[in-house]
């Protein structure tokens, strides 16, 4: 299963990693929307965990390229704001499965990475 990582906290996004290729899971990580595009526009992604509120650039503009280049991929998306705490964000992207808050423990995101990433 191919996972992307979109997080601008590198501690916290190499954390996920780490767990992740614990997992069998083979993972990039990037920080912004522009490093993410850009993984997008020459890599496949099955799943895709990412911040909500990035250093640079839009998630949601994120998970609308990823739609479009990659139908199939999912987007979990964590954030530790209350944007979009009422499930909304499931209005905004058409491509989102789950809505975490950003101290979700490594092994529970893994859960939910291996459940959502098999189709």
């Amino acid at each position: 299963m191919n996972v992307l990582i979109v997080e601008s906290r590198r501690e916290l996004g190499v954390l996920w990693k780490r767990h992740l290729e614990r997992q069998g899971a083979v993972v990039s990580l990037v920080q912004g929307q522009d490093e993410a595009v850009e993984h997008l526009s020459d890599h496949a992604a099955d799943i895709i965990v990412m911040d909500l509120v990035l250093d640079e650039g839009s998630a949601l503009a994120v998970a609308d390229f990823a739609s479009y280049r990659h139908p199939n991929a999912r987007v979990i998306f964590v954030t530790d704001t209350t944007f979009f705490s009422d499930g909304s964000i499931f209005n905004h992207s058409s491509n989102a499965c789950a809505f975490l808050p950003a101290g979700t423990p490594p092994e529970d995101l893994a859960a939910m990475v291996e459940h959502y990433g098999v189709s």
